[in-house]
């Protein structure tokens, strides 16, 4: 919500264009709600990882890929340099990509 404000008061179009990045471990089932709130909201370019849960399909992945430009948790310096830089991939990465094939934890 508060996001959703800061939108509003900035006039921007899009959550997206806010100075945010997310990253989601699938460390606790809380993850699932947070991924799913954040997507409701529209967010794009949220990192998961670095195992995803065994309900995540490679069809639902590409799904999320696709529609929601998910990408692959990779290395902290990596992902954390994309992050200041205003990026939301890692330097280094391309524009288009297929769906990240992601471990899964069972």
């Amino acid at each position: 919500m508060i996001a959703l404000k800061l939108k509003e008061v900035f006039g921007l179009e899009s959550i997206n264009d806010l100075p945010l990045s997310f990253d989601i471990g699938w460390y606790e089932q809380k993850a699932v709600a947070v991924l799913l709130a954040l997507l409701h909201l529209g967010v794009k370019g949220i990192r998961l990882g670095p195992t995803l849960p065994a309900f995540v399909s490679p069809a639902v992945l590409d799904v999320l890929v696709k529609n929601f430009d998910i990408k692959l948790i990779t290395e902290p310096k990596a992902d954390v340099a994309a992050i200041m830089q205003g990026n939301k991939q890692p330097a280094g990465a391309g524009d288009s990509h297929p769906a990240p094939a992601l471990p899964h934890h069972s």
